[in-house]
């Protein structure tokens, strides 16, 4: 199977750790030169990553063959749990239950709540990176408490996961406690005297004040980093910061910097692809990051082009919500904040910034994005 250069004594887990987005673009690159669309990592354990439409359409689809809970979320504390980590069949009884929460109707009730934690932005020059990561915190707050969550105990935790590994991975008992505390605080308050945010739909379930706490924590960072980004962009091309294009702009920005810029699953049984053997407990990789810029799938894939969605994309090549069964569940929450802010914003111009994506449990801007209101 093709490789990327290995290290003496390491295999790949140095650049893994270090540089990640090279080294699967030089496995990408060998793979489809050898004619294959999955190449292996050696990371101390059997893992191969697929890039091309049908190996995404098999894993994200073959629920069976393709575990979540041996994947990477096991070992990030905040991830570790709800439907995230549970595998089918009672994964679709356990989003049956839980979807009408993050299902439209439901987010179109809330959307006067978030309207009015939208913050302005600020005058003059300003972080867009900073800026998106205060607002979104704003934003999931309403949605999923009314803004009621202690605002310091919210960031204090979600802040880790900002960090590069180990960090995010480290437990953190005593900050949980807190947490799931205010949970129960605000949950209390809703199943006695209701309520019509997310916790008010969560709390009643089996697991909901699980659900919400892990479900917070994938959608902060992700929803971010896409704002932040389409800020970056709209500033660098002003020609787009018009409501009839924000939906363009954003599909752009996911497709260019994916926040889930791969995906992990394991292998409960062999598996043969394209005549190569993948073994039992394997680990299974996928990367919209890769797809999203595969050269034989996109015409200038690097270049920000919004009106490339004047047509439908390859099937299974676009995948910033992952897809299938396990499609994002937070994916029309983060549509409806990120196009309501963009429509809020005034026009913007870009004065300096380093949008160079770097890689962690989100694919984010290394920073700051300066851009100056106008």
């Amino acid at each position: 199977m093709p490789e990327p250069p290995t290290r003496p004594g390491n295999g790949h887990l140095q650049d893994w750790a270090l540089a990640p987005l090279p080294l699967i673009e030089n496995g990408a690159r060998r793979a489809r030169a050898a004619g294959s669309d999955v190449f292996r990592l050696r990371l101390g354990l059997p893992a191969v990553v697929g890039f091309s439409p049908a190996w995404n359409r098999r894993l994200l689809g073959d629920l069976n063959t393709f575990r979540s809970a041996g994947g990477f979320s096991a070992v990030v504390p905040y991830l570790a749990g709800g439907v995230i980590l549970t595998d089918g069949p009672a994964h679709r009884r356990r989003r049956q239950t839980i979807n009408p929460g993050f299902g439209r109707a439901h987010l179109e009730a809330l959307r006067g709540r978030t309207h009015a934690a939208l913050p302005a932005a600020p005058d003059g020059e300003f972080d867009a990176l900073s800026w998106a990561d205060g607002a979104v915190l704003r934003l999931l707050n309403a949605a999923y408490f009314g803004g009621e969550f202690n605002p310091r105990l919210l960031h204090a935790f979600l802040a880790p996961l900002r960090r590069p590994f180990p960090v995010p991975a480290l437990p953190r008992p005593l900050l949980f406690l807190q947490v799931d505390a205010e949970l129960r605080r605000l949950a209390t308050r809703r199943l006695t005297g209701g309520g019509d945010d997310l916790l008010a739909v969560l709390a009643p379930l089996p697991g909901g004040l699980e659900e919400t706490r892990v479900s917070l924590a994938a959608a902060h960072d992700t929803t971010t980093h896409a704002l932040a980004y389409a800020l970056w962009h709209l500033a660098r091309h002003p020609q787009w910061h018009a409501p009839e294009h924000h939906a363009a702009v954003l599909k752009e920005t996911l497709r260019l910097h994916p926040p889930g810029w791969m995906g992990s699953r394991r292998l409960s049984r062999d598996l043969e692809w394209n005549g190569v053997r993948l073994p039992r407990g394997a680990l299974a990789l996928y990367a919209p990051y890769l797809s999203a810029r595969d050269p034989e799938l996109w015409e200038g894939p690097t270049a920000f082009r919004p009106e490339r969605w004047e047509h439908k994309p390859p099937a299974w090549a676009y995948l910033p919500f992952g897809g299938g069964e396990r499609l994002c569940l937070g994916m029309h929450l983060a549509q409806m904040l990120i196009l309501d802010v963009l429509s809020a914003l005034p026009s913007l111009r870009a004065v300096r910034g380093d949008d160079t994506p770097v890689p962690g449990i989100t694919l984010g801007p290394r920073g700051p994005l300066v851009v100056k209101s106008v």
